[in-house]
């Protein structure tokens, strides 16, 4: 027997779909009158739908362990960029959270940009942006360049 190609030739292979179940067609089908469901009961009733964290009536697990901790909600989360990463760029003289977004090197607009020291300047920059490391701060201003804090 040859092999067929192409697409026209794709199905899916045996045992993949299977023909739907027709419930409540008839005691002869097999599943008429309670169409599989049993006999009375939570799982009987229509509407049914046991959520999969629901535990009988017991106490549930997210109410039986401890809180613990809590969460700032004044805590402000910035998106990183490193003094290394703009040295990649020597073509710019300046730097603004709009050119990290257009560059790629920051994801979102909204969120705050913080200027890190990790890697090497070669030259004089000037950087502008919500935050500095210290140490971002001074290779920056050791090569001459400026830092603008937004």
């Amino acid at each position: 027997m040859s092999k067929q190609f192409g697409l026209h030739h794709i199905c899916a292979p045996p045992g993949a779909s299977k023909k739907r179940k027709r419930v409540g067609r008839g005691l002869g089908s097999g599943l008429g009158k309670t169409c599989g469901r049993g006999h009375k009961g939570q799982k009987a009733r229509a509407g049914s739908g046991i959520r999969r964290w629901f535990e009988g009536g017991q106490m549930p697990l997210q109410r039986r362990l401890p809180k613990r901790g809590f969460t700032n909600i004044r805590k402000v989360d910035f998106q990183v960029v490193n003094v290394g990463d703009i040295s990649r760029f020597p073509h710019l003289e300046e730097f603004t959270p709009e050119v990290f977004f257009k560059l790629g090197l920051i994801s979102k607009r909204r969120i705050p940009v913080c200027v890190l020291g990790n890697g090497e300047l070669d030259r004089k920059i000037v950087v502008s942006a919500q935050r500095f490391s210290r140490s971002a701060k001074e290779k920056i201003e050791a090569l001459g360049g400026k830092v603008e804090v937004l």
